[in-house]
């Protein structure tokens, strides 16, 4: 009876051990289907690592950018990992708000040289690498190759926009719902200003020159929305100034737009039989130039990354390690497929003979991203890095309220010269407001 007793005793006390030994990860994501289908695999990380439990918090992008935002500003240490965007990763590390991923790093397995070199760029402040990315993007030109084929037209490998322009002129016939082209209107810093920042890199235009002073005043940003507004009002759909990825990604899917110009993650989407109508039509492209050497595309990655100041270093590290790894990858592949694995991060993954079967897009993918440059976005120098955004952390108000200028010409509400004299005006008042410009 009385080893009964010990027995159970020790069992007791090995139960409070491991009790004790757990560790509880809270995740804040993003409630896209890349990270959705991250939480429902995590048993296998639970079987890995049975001492580590995990906390889901799963939030809308505008949503999670803003309580990641205010938590890790105030310390407030409510997540362990945060996903965040290559946006934030440069302006948080310079304020010492994230962990370097020094181990990570360092570790043979993780192999940081297989990411992608602008995506692992664009993490990286000072020579430390501060996220790593689950999965990355650039932009490119998705087309229909029946309707150019019937058209006589032949798209190039590397278009220019004057191409562009007139092949979706061409392709409009608004008589029967079908339009040349899909673009962003819908205001947003990360919505119609990535691809109009992306599109005026290309233009030869800037947000500000090495002074920081605003340059909607410039020539280039003329021709740049000069170009847009017109292009939409003759080959887009109608409301486009209300349009998002989301919308346009519904209107390319049931066949109404002959080209759209978006994120390279949306190939899969559209190439996906279950959910696009003109899956086995469609054709791929590098977005477009103007001959002066930046492409229109930009540069995004989702990305986890480990507050500073975490008690959980250890045990964090060790997920973003199973969740950014190229086993992650044969994980998914294994349940979900090839195409669904998350794409844009890794050398590796367009090396994959399975992958590159059934991704058609994957070369136009690489292309677009390697050829993205977060450190010399634009064609005259500038003192800011990010592509389609400017890493400074007045850009988010910034940019929306720029958004919205822009948006409100492409409804016909006020002209192109006044949206850009409401832009260059707004941003000198808050670039003197930070203290950028006197």
């Amino acid at each position: 009876m009385r080893l009964k007793s010990l027995m159970l005793g020790a069992c007791s006390l090995a139960a409070m051990t491991v009790w004790a030994q757990a560790e509880t990860l809270t995740i804040a994501t993003v409630n896209n289907g890349d990270m959705v289908r991250m939480q429902k695999l995590s048993d296998d990380f639970k079987a890995k690592n049975p001492g580590i439990d995990l906390e889901w918090v799963t939030l809308e992008e505008n949503v999670l950018r803003q309580r990641v935002t205010t938590d890790i500003a105030t310390k407030g240490g409510q997540y362990d990992i945060m996903t965040i965007g290559t946006y934030e990763v440069p302006i948080w590390a310079k304020q010492g708000w994230l962990q370097p991923l020094d181990k990570l790093v360092a570790d043979d397995d993780y192999d940081v040289n297989d990411l992608l070199p602008p995506i692992r760029s664009g993490l990286t402040y000072e020579g430390k690498l501060y996220a790593s990315p689950f999965y990355g993007e650039s932009s490119f030109v998705m087309y229909r190759k029946d309707l150019f084929e019937k058209a006589g037209l032949t798209m190039p490998n590397a278009p220019t926009w004057d191409f562009i322009g007139e092949a979706a002129r061409k392709l409009t016939d608004k008589s029967k719902e079908m339009y040349g082209i899909c673009l962003r209107g819908k205001a947003g810093w990360g919505e119609n200003m990535a691809l109009l920042t992306a599109m005026s890199n290309s233009f030869g235009a800037r947000w500000f020159d090495m002074d920081w002073k605003p340059q909607f005043d410039q020539p280039e940003w003329k021709a740049t929305l000069e170009y847009y507004v017109n292009l939409m009002k003759d080959a887009g759909p109608p409301g486009a100034s209300s349009n998002g990825f989301n919308e346009n990604l519904a209107l390319f899917q049931s066949g109404k737009c002959a080209m759209w110009i978006d994120a390279t993650v949306a190939a899969s989407f559209v190439s996906d039989p279950k959910e696009s109508q003109v899956a086995d039509k469609v054709g791929f492209a590098l977005a477009p130039d103007n001959g002066l050497g930046k492409r229109g595309n930009w540069l995004w990655a989702w990305s986890l990354a480990i507050p500073a100041g975490s008690k959980k270093t250890e045990a964090a590290e060790k997920f973003i390690d199973w969740a950014t790894s190229q086993s992650y990858t044969q994980l998914v592949a294994s349940k979900d497929g090839w195409l669904n694995v998350p794409p844009g991060t890794r050398t590796s993954l367009y090396e994959t003979p399975d992958y590159i079967k059934v991704a058609p897009f994957a070369k136009a993918t690489l292309e677009s991203i390697n050829s993205a440059d977060p450190d010399k976005p634009t064609v005259k120098p500038v003192p800011y890095v990010g592509v389609q955004f400017v890493a400074i952390p007045e850009f988010q108000g910034l940019g929306t309220a720029v958004g919205q200028q822009f948006s409100a010409a492409l409804a016909g509400q006020i002209t192109v010269d006044q949206a850009l004299k409401n832009a260059q005006q707004l941003s000198v008042r808050e670039m003197t407001k930070g203290g950028y410009i006197k």
